[in-house]
């Protein structure tokens, strides 16, 4: 199997795609690697390790698309982009997925526009992990559609399904739709409509109030982009947020050097399941193929992980079964 990897997108390029994908190697020794982006960087950089180069392969991309353009003038000007030529080589099946830390809205739009639509997907959707005290679970949309149609909700509920089953190892995930109310009857008339589709799938369980989402009343947690992307934000400030109250109350008490360490070390385990290096990246469901987004600042080993995932995608075959799902 060959993943092609985005080695100039994020943050950190190419130390980290690089460092990261050289990482996933080691673990599948089924697994190429195809690096795309400015072919001398690239070599450079990979000149520093010591690898099976039997397994690395590198295609040349003179133009990198930076972190804060303007995702469809990028798309649109910029078409021998890491991200263009990628997903091009993925849509002739010369690799089976791609990844990257890069531009989420482009990578986005090219997926769109490069690879397609599945066959009966209304809308691809982007879904997110997000952490709840039963541990991580998933939230879809988190920020492609803000704007949708009842029937598209509820492929989002179909798509995220198999994704958690089939990537997280989620037996049967509940679907929760996210809603100002538990009875069927609340919300928008999009949300009434929906409820009343989600009725329909074996493994909805209605209408979950923002109160349950961290208390992980649900393994898919289903929404608009617009409210996704919200919460994807907030969960994101939550760490930082209460590390910050708890920092003062810690000062305030006056205690010892080693209780102030003691509380700390208490809280980085706490929070360990907003840490997203674990889980690597988050796919663009509904696109006719595997194309998968990760943290700008992604280290090493969640570019590792989000590869490995994407091989996971693949041997699952995935996109057949959401095809399935929504042809059925």
């Amino acid at each position: 199997m060959i993943v092609a990897v985005d080695a100039v997108g994020g943050d950190f390029y190419p130390q980290n795609p690089v460092a990261g994908a050289l990482e996933a190697l080691t673990e599948r020794p089924d697994l190429k690697i195809l690096f795309v982006g400015p072919e001398e960087l690239i070599q450079k950089e990979l000149d520093k390790h010591d690898y099976p180069k039997d397994r690395v392969l590198i295609q040349n991309a003179s133009q990198i698309i930076g972190m804060d353009e303007s995702p469809a003038h990028a798309v649109k000007t910029k078409t021998d982009s890491s991200i263009a030529v990628g997903l091009a080589l993925h849509a002739k099946s010369k690799c089976q997925a791609f990844i990257s830390a890069g531009n989420t809205g482009a990578l986005l739009a090219a997926s769109a526009f490069i690879l397609g639509r599945l066959d009966g997907i209304m809308r691809p959707t982007i879904s997110t992990i997000y952490p709840t005290v039963k541990g991580i679970r998933l939230l879809i949309d988190a920020g492609a559609n803000l704007e949708v149609k009842p029937e598209m909700l509820v492929q989002f509920a179909k798509m995220g399904t198999i994704y958690c089953r089939d990537v997280f190892g989620v037996e049967n995930p509940k679907v929760g739709l996210l809603n100002v109310g538990e009875e069927a009857e609340k919300g928008t008339d999009i949300l009434k409509k929906a409820n009343s589709l989600l009725q329909e799938l074996p493994n909805f369980v209605g209408n979950i109030e923002g109160r349950g989402i961290l208390l992980g009343e649900a393994d898919v947690y289903v929404c608009d982009g617009l409210v996704g992307n919200i919460l994807l934000k907030f969960g994101e400030s939550l760490p930082e947020a209460i590390k910050l109250l708890v920092g003062k109350q810690v000062k305030s008490a006056g205690l010892s050097e080693e209780e102030t360490l003691k509380i700390f070390s208490i809280l980085k385990k706490a929070f360990a399941p907003f840490e997203y290096e674990h889980v690597g990246g988050v796919p663009f469901l509904g696109v006719n193929g595997i194309s998968m987004v990760g943290h700008g600042g992604s280290p090493p080993v969640a570019i590792k992980n989000m590869i490995l995932n994407a091989v996971k995608m693949a041997e699952a075959k995935i996109n057949d079964k959401i095809v399935a799902s929504v042809i059925n």
